[in-house]
């Protein structure tokens, strides 16, 4: 039986042919016409001031940081639960990132955690569109407004979203895109940063250059200009071969996301009484765009089992995302209960725009035996105690109205 991966990129021939287009120029070095191209088609869509192709979400990150003059020794509240790209962001301009709790419904970030850490310190705020769920946006501004602090979307996951009606990339004065393979749209790996601002987006272009900003501005000048170094930048440029891709993959995100949103909505129909897990929560103001699709795990469940007995039988799966204040790396004694709890109890199943229902069905039916296999006897007990009670309940409802059918 063929396997079904966890994630899956969807590139093909028009990728393919745009690629061949950027071979045939006389641009394949570096950010050229297709890296500017590409720019102003992201500022379009997302209604900002400015919009820079980077190498990376994470490099995207730590340039916005720099561009808003984050000094060492400052604090910066980082979302908790996810891949650590904000915490490292603050560290790598010496800052000190404070992990806060996420909401134990949606796993972004809470609001409340967010208002509790902040200080006398506290320069900003990084939020995070966790696994393609946006955050809490008008509580979250009008905290960074009230306390004249930054705010920054995290969108890595999240593109094709929506909160409140506006598309995740839009919901902060600066957002931070990635294009890596498992995203939304990927040209393999890449990144943006958006900006309300102007003046951020010409510093990030600048630093992002080697702080000698854009060698292909400065190819069409007529004579010689001699590119002068004016900071201290780095190479963080998105290429012409990768910006090819993504024109092509903007242009493919309503098609990608229909068919993410299908595979989601069987996966919520085929679990939705299923007592071993919890399926996602999307609050009615937002929609996702399910880069990954995280079941929570009822506390009897053998995670790692579970996991094993998938990938037997050729089926993808993952850990979730991470707790952050709980890496090494950050020596923190900070604790957030909520985020730790749900990095221990969350899996990812197969989740892909090229994921069939047919498959989405499969990896169900792979799914509850393995929760079968892998729970607590005493949990196996009251689960299968539950199950029979409502299904008991629901066949006197059944035959109620029949009931009443004959005495008409």
């Amino acid at each position: 039986m063929d396997s079904i991966p966890l994630v899956h990129a969807s590139l093909g021939k028009q990728e393919l042919a745009a690629v061949e287009e950027v071979f045939a120029s006389d641009w394949t070095a570096g950010q050229g016409p297709r890296g500017k191209a590409l720019e102003a088609e992201l500022a379009r869509r997302y209604s900002v001031a400015d919009a820079v192709a980077l190498s990376s979400c994470a490099a995207a990150l730590h340039l916005a940081l720099l561009a808003l003059k984050v000094e060492p020794g400052a604090e910066v509240i980082v979302a908790d639960y996810t891949f650590p790209a904000p915490a490292h962001a603050a560290r790598y301009v010496g800052a000190t990132p404070m992990f806060a709790d996420v909401r134990a419904d949606t796993g972004t970030v809470d609001p409340q955690a967010v208002a509790d850490l902040i200080g006398p310190r506290t320069a900003g705020i990084i939020a995070v569109d966790t696994v393609g769920l946006p955050a809490d946006y008008a509580e979250l501004r009008q905290l960074a407004d009230r306390h004249n602090l930054f705010l920054i979307e995290d969108a890595a996951c999240a593109i094709g979203a929506t909160y409140q009606g506006r598309p995740a990339g839009s919901l902060a004065p600066v957002a931070c895109l990635s294009f890596h393979g498992r995203k939304g749209i990927t040209s393999g790996e890449g990144g943006a940063l958006l900006a309300e601002d102007p003046a951020i987006g010409a510093d990030v272009r600048l630093r992002s250059s080697f702080g000698i900003g854009s060698i292909f501005d400065k190819a069409r000048v007529i004579g010689l200009p001699i590119p002068i170094f004016t900071d201290i930048g780095y190479n963080y440029k998105l290429s012409d071969i990768s910006a090819a891709i993504l024109q092509v993959q903007l242009g493919r995100i309503e098609e990608l996301l229909d068919r993410r949103n299908l595979v989601a909505a069987r996966y919520a129909e085929l679990l939705k009484d299923e007592e071993l897990v919890t399926v996602p929560h999307v609050p009615a103001d937002r929609t996702h765009a399910w880069q990954s699709y995280l079941l929570t795990l009822d506390p009897g469940v053998d995670r790692a089992g579970v996991a094993a007995d998938l990938r037997a039988q050729g089926i993808g799966c993952g850990h979730g995302t991470w707790a952050s204040h709980l890496q090494p790396a950050y020596e923190t004694d900070q604790t957030c209960p909520v985020s730790a709890d749900l990095s221990q109890r969350q899996l990812a199943i197969p989740m892909h725009a090229e994921l069939s229902v047919d498959q989405a069905e499969r990896v169900v039916e792979a799914l509850r035996a393995a929760l079968r296999n892998n729970v607590s006897s005493s949990r196996r007990y009251e689960a299968s105690s539950a199950s029979r009670t409502k299904t008991s309940a629901a066949g006197r409802q059944a035959s109620r109205p029949a009931r009443e059918e004959q005495h008409e």
